[in-house]
Order: structure tokens, then C-alpha cells, then sequence
């Protein structure tokens, strides 16, 4: 009986992406990154971001918020 295919999930995401996600426009996006504001690695030629990095930054853009309110 042949195994059931598994998907793999998606462990990282392109900058345009994360954009999308946060409904920023890209050069926002690119700019958080570069500032470290939202963490990235870069891969060869490829700068690539984890979800985890993403939730990050919205955590604590959330707390500042909060904490202002």
C-alpha cells in the first residue's frame, strides 16, 4: 500500500511576501528589514524571512501600542 504524500510546509518567506502578509507595501517591508526591525537572513542572493521573525514583529509593534495607549 503506497504511503500518503506529505506536504512541506513553507519554513521561509520572500520580503515581497511579508509585505503582502502585513499589507505593506514593499519598500516598507524592505526598509523594517534592513533596520532589523523585522529579522531576515540572506541566503546566497536571496534575503528570506521565518514566520516566527514575522510574529515577532508584529508582537511587539502590538505591545508598543498598548503600552502607549
Amino acid at each position: 500500500m503506497p504511503s500518503p504524500m506529505t506536504a512541506i510546509e513553507r519554513k521561509w518567506f520572500t520580503t515581497a511576501e511579508v509585505a503582502e502578509m502585513l499589507g505593506f507595501g514593499l519598500s516598507k517591508t524592505k526598509m523594517l528589514v534592513l533596520t532589523g526591525e523585522i529579522r531576515s537572513v540572506v541566503i546566497g542572493r536571496n534575503r528570506r524571512i521565518l514566520p516566527a521573525w514575522v510574529d515577532e514583529y508584529v508582537a511587539r509593534v502590538v505591545a508598543t501600542a498598548e503600552e502607549a495607549a
